[in-house]
């Protein structure tokens, strides 16, 4: 199974966050869009994507768009991969035994990323790296905050283009 596309609902999920607390989709699209990225830590795609995650994350701290990764990995080796990688925004921990979240959105490969709007539609689903939807997902972020988007990419740095997961 191929991961939901653009069009479709998003399933709701209600994942412990790193600090115990439940946070569900369906409360969450209440703030605004949501932006779930799955990934597992042994990925070293999702290791080159994640920083640029949480560079748009910074970027845009008093957005309406809730940015949480999903992780395919125990607490405590999540909490490892968020310390070497530098990233503060909320991660999520699928449950590691039956992966429901990341079987309901169809995941056969990570990084996987969807932008769910406030209705519950994705309205951005990528998987593996791809500049072209960063930027796109950067433009959106920008939009649904009403700001200018902000520069993802440093000058002089060596970004790929593509990168399957």
């Amino acid at each position: 199974m191929a991961a939901l596309e653009a069009g479709v609902s998003a399933p709701d999920f209600s994942l412990n966050g790193m600090n115990g607390e439940k946070i569900s989709l369906v409360e969450s699209l209440k703030k605004g869009p949501v932006l779930a990225a799955f990934f597992k830590i042994s990925c070293p795609v999702c290791q080159y994507a994640f920083p640029y995650l949480e560079r748009i994350f910074r970027a845009y701290s008093n957005s309406p768009v809730t940015l949480v990764g999903v992780s395919q990995n125990d607490k405590q080796q999540t909490a490892a991969f968020a310390r070497e990688y530098g990233i503060t925004f909320p991660l999520l921990l699928d449950d590691t035994g039956a992966y429901l979240a990341s079987n309901a959105y169809g995941l056969t490969n990570v990084p996987t990323l969807f932008l769910i709007s406030p209705g519950g539609t994705v309205e951005l689903s990528s998987v593996g790296w791809s500049k072209r939807d960063l930027e796109d997902l950067n433009a959106r972020v920008a939009q649904a905050s009403g700001v200018s988007a902000a520069k993802l990419f440093e000058s002089g740095e060596q970004v790929d283009e593509f990168k399957p997961g």
